[in-house]
């Protein structure tokens, strides 16, 4: 006993905890392992986040990281074809998984002395997955039936992965995260095995957990699972940049609908840039919510839109799009709701937010990041969102940035990054 205490002493990494609890630590083998203590409930929320989604993908092969998201349902060696959903139901947890544009999550939400358990499940199936041929195709066919329906019956999906393409010429971020139906049709077992052995390694994934355990616990027990894993290659990175773009482009597509949409996006930066906090807080401004105000003066006081939103992607690892977008009221045409939304991106160019406007921007993302604490699995998320933005230290200063906004800042991001001249535009006319 004295002999196995030491082993797993000697095996276990240095772990470091920071002022707000978080234990950290990364195993010999790379994997990166984010650790929250949190006794409010007897639960855990364990999940694994590999560096990988449609950004690694390449033409041709497009969908490969969504797909093989479904294929980590379908067992391994030790545990058979759809034995993972079925295990996690069975001990009262839920499980799910998502793919983006950079990463490729898998959480287990469950009962705290069923944590063991979880992470034997999660560790076979990152190094021991079945990626059988028949189940393979089997798979294709879900997907392909997924991306009809979100995608091509799905107006508004239908247009925003339209205008994604057009946006994009050189960065993968052009390429649609569900990925095209031709790709999808072609995609080869040989292909998919590759693409596991090269992102689902323990040096491009990162652990974590929030919940009813103790962090040094559950640091030795993830070690001695997780560390006999192999260190893989490092994975290849990403090199594409997208240059600037020299002016206007422009999708107009015709599909089955009630309404028209439009969607306007330009190109802006991420995270990395000093920028960010006020393009997050000028996406508040004009859409976040029913005060917004493209929600306000288009939807309420104008009735010139049915729906008004829009969207940045501070997360993101590369720079990204900035979108906005309006649905016209029957009667009203896209023209029409295309000037209106450039006629208030323009005001935001020449009239200084109000202070009002400005200090309500910041509540709603102060609120909303706050009341993520209430939940131990949006914990857990936020900790791997941070991590992949450079370290969980990073989540301490957001709140601080966003505070740091002023209405000068709005008008000259405003101001550098929306010219009329370099905007993506797409229209969906209904046929008919």
């Amino acid at each position: 006993m004295f002999a196995f205490v030491l082993a797993t002493a000697l095996l276990a990494p240095a772990a470091a905890r920071a002022a707000d609890g978080v234990v950290t630590a990364t195993l010999p083998n790379g994997l990166r392992v984010l650790l929250l203590e949190d006794w409010r409930s007897p639960i855990v929320s364990f999940q694994v986040w590999y560096r990988v989604g449609s950004r690694n993908e390449q033409r041709g092969a497009t969908g490969i990281a969504h797909l093989l998201e479904h294929m980590m349902f379908k067992g391994t060696p030790t545990w058979g074809p759809r034995q993972f959903a079925r295990i996690v139901e069975q001990n009262g947890g839920q499980d799910n998984a998502f793919t983006s544009q950079d990463v490729t999550s898998y959480f287990v939400n469950i009962a705290a002395d069923k944590l063991d358990l979880v992470v034997e499940l999660e560790a076979d199936r990152m190094q021991n997955l079945l990626l059988d041929p028949k189940e393979i195709d089997s798979e294709r066919q879900v997907v392909i039936e997924e991306r009809r329906t979100r995608t091509e019956d799905d107006p508004g999906g239908f247009l925003g992965e339209e205008v994604g393409s057009i946006a994009f010429k050189a960065h993968p971020y052009g390429y649609p995260i569900i990925g095209w139906l031709e790709d999808l049709k072609r995609l080869t077992p040989d292909e998919i095995r590759a693409f596991y052995r090269t992102y689902y390694v323990p040096n491009n994934a990162i652990a974590v957990a929030a919940g009813a355990f103790r962090a040094q616990d559950l640091l030795e027990r993830i070690t001695r699972r997780f560390g006999r894993i192999p260190r893989g290659p490092e994975p290849p990175a990403v090199l594409a940049v997208e240059p600037p773009q020299n002016g206007e482009r422009r999708a107009i597509v015709r599909k089955q609908a009630e309404l028209p949409i439009v969607y306007l996006a330009w190109h802006v930066p991420n995270h990395r840039s000093e920028d960010a906090a006020a393009l997050e807080v000028l996406s508040t401004v004009l859409s976040g919510g029913r005060a917004s105000r493209l929600y306000k003066q288009l939807v309420y006081e104008r009735q010139l839109a049915l729906e008004a939103g829009g969207d940045y992607s501070y997360f993101s690892l590369d720079p990204n799009l900035f979108w906005f977008w309006a649905t016209p009221m029957p009667g009203q045409t896209p023209e029409t709701l295309e000037k209106e939304l450039l006629a208030s991106m323009e005001r935001l160019k020449n009239e200084a937010v109000t202070g009002e406007e400005l200090q309500r921007a910041k509540n709603q993302i102060e609120a909303a990041f706050v009341f993520q604490e209430d939940s131990i699995h949006r914990r857990a998320s936020l900790l791997a969102r941070f991590e992949l933005m450079g370290g969980v230290a990073l989540k301490d200063t957001f709140i601080a940035k966003i505070r740091g906004v002023t209405a000068a800042d709005l008008q000259r991001v405003a101001r550098a990054y929306f010219p009329e001249d370099r905007k993506n535009v797409g229209i969906l006319l209904p046929k008919g």
